[in-house]
C-alpha cells in the first residue's frame, strides 16, 4: 500500500485547505497546527518552515492513519503506518518509504519481523506464519526469500539456499528439535532425501498491499 504523503496539497503557494496553528514571521505554518486538506485528509502535528517536520498524525479519509516523524514533508525516522485492509507496519522510515529495521503485521496476523530497503523486505528477517506457527528466517532480496534460510517448525527445521523464493537445495534435511539436558546428546538424527524438490508456495507470503492510498 503506497505510504506517500500529499505533499502538494500542503504547499504554502496553493494556499488551498484549511489551516489553524503556529506561523512564523514570513507567513508560513511554523510549529504545532492542524490542516484539513482538500481531499479530505488531515494532519495534525509539527511543522517547520511550512512544512511537516517533527511528530504528528496523519489521517486519510478512507480510514488509513500515520503516527511518528515527519522531516521535508516525509515521513522519516520512526513511526507506525495502520492500512485500511488491518495491516500495520511499526518501524523506521527514510524520506518516506520503509527502510531499516521494522515489523509489519499483516491482515491474517502473520508478522515479518526484520530488514528493509525502499518499502521492500531487503536484509535479514523473520517471517512468523500465525496459523502454523511456523517460521521463516534467512535472508531477503528486494521483497524475496534468497541465499541461505530455514524453516522452523514445531518439532523439526528444513535449512536450504532460496532464490526468488524458491528452494535452489538442501544445505540440511529435516531434523528434529529435541528438549535435551545440558551437555547431552542426540546422535539420532532424522534425514529427509527427496527425489526432486519443488517450490514451497505459489504465492509470495505476506504480500503487502500497494498502490491503494494517495496521500
Amino acid at each position: 500500500m503506497s505510504d506517500v504523503g500529499s505533499e502538494e496539497f500542503e504547499d504554502e503557494q496553493n494556499k488551498l485547505g484549511e489551516y489553524e496553528g503556529g506561523r512564523n514571521e514570513a507567513g508560513e505554518r511554523h510549529g504545532f497546527g492542524k490542516a484539513i486538506l482538500p481531499n479530505g485528509d488531515i494532519y495534525q502535528g509539527d511543522y517547520q518552515n511550512g512544512r511537516r517536520q517533527g511528530q504528528g498524525t496523519y489521517r486519510f479519509k478512507n480510514g488509513a492513519r500515520y503516527v511518528g516523524n515527519y522531516q521535508q514533508n516525509m515521513k522519516h525516522g520512526q513511526g507506525t503506518f495502520y492500512y485500511p485492509d488491518g495491516s500495520k507496519y511499526e518501524g523506521s522510515w527514510v524520506e518516506g518509504m520503509r527502510q531499516g529495521h521494522g515489523v509489519y503485521t499483516y491482515p491474517n496476523k502473520d508478522t515479518y519481523d526484520g530488514e528493509w530497503l525502499q518499502n521492500l523486505r531487503h536484509g535479514q528477517g523473520i517471517y512468523h506464519y500465525q496459523e502454523t506457527g511456523s517460521k521463516f528466517k534467512g535472508t531477503w532480496v528486494n521483497g524475496k526469500m534468497e541465499s541461505a534460510g530455514e524453516y522452523l517448525h514445531t518439532n523439526h527445521r528444513f535449512m536450504g539456499n532460496f532464490i526468488n523464493n524458491y528452494v535452489r537445495f538442501i544445505l540440511s534435511s529435516l531434523q528434529p528439535l529435541q528438549d535435551r539436558a545440558e551437555g547431552e546428546w542426540d546422535a539420532t538424527v532424522l534425514k529427509w532425501i527427496p527425489k526432486c524438490v519443488t517450490g514451497l508456495t505459489t504465492e509470495t507470503p505476506g504480500k503487502e498491499t500497494s498502490g491503494e492510498i494517495q496521500q
